[in-house]
């Protein structure tokens, strides 16, 4: 039997498996997370049950090269799916997965949902492109250098926009259809201010090595204990702010922006240093659980817009190990160009059309820290437009994905006071 066959029989197995498998929440959750293209670690469990079967006593070391070879031919999705259900087989099939594939870093691929929280990788960037839906208001990343005709790109992220009285709120989620905050596909949020001049990345999980925050800490944003899953904590961890100087004046320049990221030390960016990189979505405790020791609320009844609920969520800072300096990311100042009489910048041709929107982002960094002059020029992010409702995307280490598509839609909302 060819590498392919068994690959194919593995699949259809999953699928069935997937199909017959219709009671709990567990098999709710599988159906609803297939539709953004990639498998969550944390739908894989719900497998456990019924995986020993035929294919869990291949032996140890031919089971390694079947899976070795898989990784190394199935480069690009949607070809890398197939990855992903060797995963899916049983327990010891996903271990030997998650050993083989390599972070985004190592091997510049995206594979599970945790790739999406590591930063990329060093030399080349990873593409993608942003599409804007003005009807619903979402923003979706996909995996891939242009929109394709077939269809068959990755989906990675879908953020959707909500406006309210004092900001704007972006709401990431791994699903178009699914933006609760109580869900396991909550990824992370971006919120401005009122006149869009700062806004503040969070995380739906503390970053790698940083602490869980007390469960006694209280916020003023709820969920109705009824929409909540005493698996998925009501959390927000703050890891980056991003400012845009006020323009009040109206001088003659481009928008120019400040990236904190917190989350990431300045070492990052020096030779030998290294950025946080979870291996896989932390394991949810009662003690870890933020509102399990939530106050009884008062109220006549849940509300089922995702804004307004009824059980806390916290907003916590990241807490660093010590005294530990942030990276700081500043848009690439551009040149004036005579000719055209606008302002320019070298994207080298993945930016077609002119907008306001386009930056791109390298290190801000003090003489003091020792990073050389190619360091500092080399572009860690960059975006712009290429169509109507159409905008490219590539990011390098140390920004993942998740941070690099959060940083993009704050150039989406509006800034009065910046342009």
């Amino acid at each position: 039997m060819s590498l392919r066959s068994i690959v194919r029989e593995l699949k259809e197995m999953r699928d069935g498996i997937g199909n017959t498998s219709t009671r709990g929440a567990g098999s709710r959750v599988s159906q609803r997370r297939t539709k953004s293209h990639i498998v969550p670690d944390m739908t894989l469990t719900s497998l456990e049950p019924i995986q020993q079967g035929q294919w869990a006593n291949i032996p140890s070391e031919l089971l390694l090269d079947i899976i070795r070879r898989v990784e190394e031919t199935e480069t690009s999705w949607p070809a890398r799916a197939v990855v992903v259900s060797c995963a899916s087989v049983c327990k010891s099939w996903r271990a030997v997965t998650k050993e083989i594939v390599q972070t985004p870093e190592q091997c510049g691929r995206l594979t599970f949902p945790i790739s999406l929280k590591q930063p990329g990788p060093r030399d080349s960037p990873i593409q993608c492109y942003i599409r804007r839906d003005r009807e619903t208001s979402a923003y979706l990343l996909y995996y891939g250098l242009v929109p394709s005709e077939n269809e068959t790109d990755k989906l990675l992220l879908v953020a959707k926009k909500i406006r309210r009285a004092t900001g704007t709120d972006f709401i990431i989620s791994l699903v178009a259809d699914d933006f609760s905050r109580s869900s396991n596909t909550y990824v992370g949020k971006l919120r401005s201010n009122f006149l869009g001049t700062k806004f503040t990345i969070y995380d739906s999980q503390p970053p790698h090595g940083a602490g869980i925050p007390p469960k006694s800490t209280r916020s003023s944003r709820r969920f109705h204990s009824r929409q909540v899953s005493p698996r998925v904590p009501a959390c927000n961890y703050i890891v980056s702010t991003i400012t845009y100087e006020l323009n009040v004046l109206r001088t003659r320049g481009p928008r120019r922006m400040n990236c904190i990221m917190n989350s990431i030390p300045v070492s990052a960016v020096q030779e030998g240093g290294t950025a946080p990189t979870p291996t896989s979505f932390p394991e949810i405790t009662d003690e870890h659980f933020c509102s399990a020791s939530a106050p009884a609320l008062k109220g006549k009844g849940p509300v089922g817009d995702l804004s307004n609920s009824t059980l806390p969520v916290q907003e916590m800072p990241v807490q660093s190990q010590g005294p530990v300096e942030s990276l700081v990311l500043k848009n690439k100042s551009p040149r004036w160009h005579e000719q055209l009489q606008c302002w320019c910048l070298n994207f080298k041709g993945r930016v077609t059309v002119a907008s306001v929107k386009n930056f791109q982002l390298v290190a801000a960094v003090e003489p003091s820290h020792n990073v050389s002059a190619a360091e500092q020029e080399k572009v860690i992010l960059q975006f712009g437009k290429i169509g109507k409702d159409i905008f490219t995307m590539d990011y390098r280490y140390p920004l993942s994905a998740f941070q690099a598509f959060a940083i993009c839609l704050s150039s989406f909302d509006t800034k009065p006071a910046c342009e």
